[in-house]
Order: structure tokens, then sequence, then C-alpha cells
């Protein structure tokens, strides 16, 4: 018996299984390279103020709840693989990659534009950050699985209301979104991950990356480098940007330090 899986549920769940299986990969990459980590196993032991059984279970709620408003969104759009306006709908989307290209673009830069500013709104407002946002900060020392694991309330605004935006503004198809909401969570994967992995993909196509984010989540440094998941752009316009160079551990491993820690 043949399974047909639509296209809003793949949507839905195929985000939800790339984000274990690429931070699992990630976590059992991280016990034999130790070469590669920005911070030893005693820090992500020592400095981080969460249990990675919480974390676990913060994920997971955040999880249900973007299933839940991605399966309202796709009901209430009214557009089903199924229905004859919802097949014409994907024939046009499929008929040229630029269309679909396009697509993406516009969809990481509502993304980007939304979570810049909310990200950033949070850091600055002491209600919220003692409150929300420093729930994220707990993990000093991030890691692959914890990429998600923010205060409910943050989870629902940020990206969960971040990815409807760009859904809606982009215009793409139930097909397409399972492509770019896969990208988008295996990219938060990958800049929470704690590894510089040669031939990664993500360090060769953005600056915004594991090191870039890694900055952002020291405490010297956390009121720069807000800009994700995608590119830098924000943070330059608006002049948090903050640079920094990798240096090797004498001990082992690789250290981030930012210039201004530098100078």
């Amino acid at each position: 018996m043949e399974l047909v899986f639509s296209d809003e549920a793949l949507a839905i769940v195929v985000p939800i299984a790339a984000y274990w299986v690429y931070s699992g990969m990630y976590m059992a990459l991280g016990r034999s390279m130790d070469q590669y980590r920005l911070h030893p196993r005693e820090e992500e032991r020592n400095k981080n103020l969460v249990s990675k059984r919480d974390v676990v279970k913060g994920v997971l709620l955040q999880q249900l709840v973007q299933a839940a408003v991605a399966a309202a969104i796709f009901t209430l759009r009214g557009e089903s693989t199924g229905t004859a306006a919802g097949e014409a709908r994907q024939r046009t989307t499929w008929a040229t990659c630029l269309t679909v290209a396009m697509q993406i673009v516009v969809g990481m830069s509502m993304l980007d534009g939304w979570q810049y500013a909310w990200h950033r709104y949070m850091h600055r407002n002491k209600f919220l950050y003692r409150h929300v946002h420093s729930w994220h900060h707990r993990l000093v020392v991030p890691y692959a699985f914890g990429a998600q694991y923010n205060h409910p309330v943050e989870g629902l605004l940020l990206d969960t209301g971040g990815g409807v935006l760009a859904f809606l503004a982009s215009g793409m198809s139930p097909r397409v979104s399972i492509f770019f909401f896969t990208l988008c969570t295996v990219k938060g994967v990958d800049d929470h991950c704690g590894l510089w992995l040669p031939g990664n993909v993500f360090r060769l196509c953005f600056w915004n990356n594991t090191l870039y984010h890694d900055v952002h989540h020291q405490p010297r440094a956390s009121r720069y480098n807000f800009s994700q998941p995608f590119f830098v752009t924000w943070d330059k316009v608006f002049g948090t940007h903050m640079p920094y160079v990798v240096e090797h551990r004498p001990q082992g491993g690789l250290l981030v330090r930012p210039m201004e820690a530098l100078n």
C-alpha cells in the first residue's frame, strides 16, 4: 500500500525531523573532533545554566507550537495539494527556477529583518531580556540541539511568527516551503553547533555562521551580532556588527575572540 503525504504535512514534519537528525549528527561528531570545537567540553558542562533534558523538553514544546500554527495557516490559506487550484499553483511555481529562487530570497530577507528587530529589542528591553530572551542565553556554550531552546513566547514570536511572515510575504507554495523551512532549521542548528568543520557549506556561503553567532553568546559581546539566521546585513546597517578572530587554544580546539575584547 502506497502512502501519500501532502505537501502541507511534509512542510510540517520534514523540518522537525531534519532538526533532530542534523543536530544528532553534530552531537556525535563533537565527541571525536575536539580539534574543531569552539569550547572545551568542560565549559559546556560547567557554564551552561540549563540541563540538556530541559533543553529537549523546551525544544519539543516549541516544535509542537510551530506544527500547530503551520497547520492552522495552511488550513486558513485554503490551499491543498489535492485541489485543482493547488495543483495549478504548484505547476506555476515549479515552471521556473527563477520564481522559486526569488521566493526563497524574499523569505530569507523577511525572516532576517523580523528576527533582527525582535532579537535586538529583547536585548535592549530589560524586562523582555530577563523574563524571555535570557532563556536562550542560559546556553552560554551553544550546542546543536539547543538551537531552538527559547522561552515559549520568544519561540512563538521570533521563530514561528517570522516563519509565517516569510511564508505569506514570499507567496511560496507548501512544496517550496518544505525546502525553505528545512533550510532555516539546519542553518539554525549549524549556527549553534559549536564546531567549525572544514568544508562546511554554510561556512562557505554565509558570513553569518557558527563563529559569528558564537560571538553573540559570549557575555562580553551579547549586544552585538544579532542578525540571524542568514545574513549579517542588519548588524552592519545599524552598527551592531562585531568582527572576530579565530585562534587555536594551547590545550587544543579553537577560540573565537571578539575584536572588542582584543582592543
